[in-house]
């Protein structure tokens, strides 16, 4: 179990930058929590602090009971972390490198060789044990990077942005990866930008934009939200001010090249159409769809971003 409590993280003391402002959310076993946010939202920054190479300015995680900072050894032990951009010796060769890092976690030498050949197997890395990392396509550095954080078999997995860069046949990989690591009771937080698969993946969805936590949804919560939303998208060439008063009340609007996306709406689609008609506006097109995760989740980007300037 991953506890991430009040954590928060500044840069330049006191009255510096504030990365993560007090960030609290859990990962039970047996789970897969999504983690969503833009660039800079402070995933990483948490990811980081829970694996335990950067220290929190106050809060803490804890891995199944263990402070990372205080029991920092207990908790290390049972988690394991992929970083979106993992750094290795190049020139080291695969199964040499792993072998080296099963030290650190005190596995016995013959137990180690059969760990290694497992996971090269369980990780479709099989026959290329003895190749240098710098001959590693981006795919199976990856996947390397997978056998380092299941090494140890820990109870808890930390994954930053580890579907970035995968092609399909990679991505449906992960997929079923994290899915039998969630039978075997894991707990998992899952940060990465194809919502696609979050949405899939997902048990819960934690939502951080600029540092502070704005949502928390389980996935059945999720498919409510989505069965009764819907996003509008029209082209009205003689749109006026007034016409988008009228859309601003019945959801979040943007305008891009000439079409209007509404989103977040309720209700018939027809009758905005009639409306906008009945108001003398002219429509070009006229589409309607059902809110996607990520419709969803650049309207909670605009809402909380709205809020924080007002306050």
């Amino acid at each position: 179990m991953i506890e991430v409590a009040n954590l928060t993280k500044r840069y330049g003391g006191r009255n510096g930058v504030s990365a993560l402002d007090d960030v609290t959310f859990l990962v039970n076993d047996g789970e897969i929590v999504g983690f969503v946010g833009l660039n800079g939202a402070g995933k990483t920054t948490t990811i980081r602090i829970a694996s335990g190479v950067a220290l929190p300015s106050s809060g803490k995680v804890t891995i199944d009971g263990h402070d990372i900072v205080r029991h920092k050894r207990e908790a290390s032990e049972s988690v394991g972390w992929v970083p979106e951009f993992p750094n290795y010796e190049q020139n080291s060769r695969a199964k040499s490198l792993l072998l080296y890092f099963a030290g650190f976690h005190q596995i016995e030498s013959g137990v180690a060789e059969r760990r290694a050949s497992e996971l090269f197997q369980k990780l479709e890395l099989s026959g290329h044990e003895r190749k240098k990392l710098a001959a590693y396509s981006q795919g199976m550095k990856k996947r390397f990077s997978l056998a380092l954080a299941l090494l140890p078999d820990p109870k808890n997995l930390l994954f930053d942005e580890v579907l970035n860069g995968l092609d399909p046949q990679g991505i449906q990989f992960i997929r079923s990866l994290l899915m039998d690591l969630r039978k075997k009771g894991k707990s998992v937080l899952l940060s990465s930008h194809i919502l696609s698969e979050i949405e899939a993946m997902s048990d819960r969805i934690v939502f951080i934009n600029r540092g502070k936590i704005i949502k928390i949804v389980t996935k059945d919560e999720l498919a409510a939200i989505e069965r009764s939303k819907s996003v509008l998208r029209m082209v009205v060439p003689n749109l006026s001010d007034v016409g988008l008063g009228y859309l601003r009340t019945l959801g979040s609007v943007s305008i891009e090249s000439g079409s209007v996306t509404l989103s977040g709406f309720e209700g018939d689609p027809s009758a905005v159409s009639a409306e906008l008609v009945r108001r003398g506006f002219l429509l070009r097109e006229f589409s309607s769809e059902k809110s996607s995760l990520e419709e969803y989740f650049l309207r909670l980007i605009a809402e909380s971003n709205a809020s924080q300037e007002a306050a």
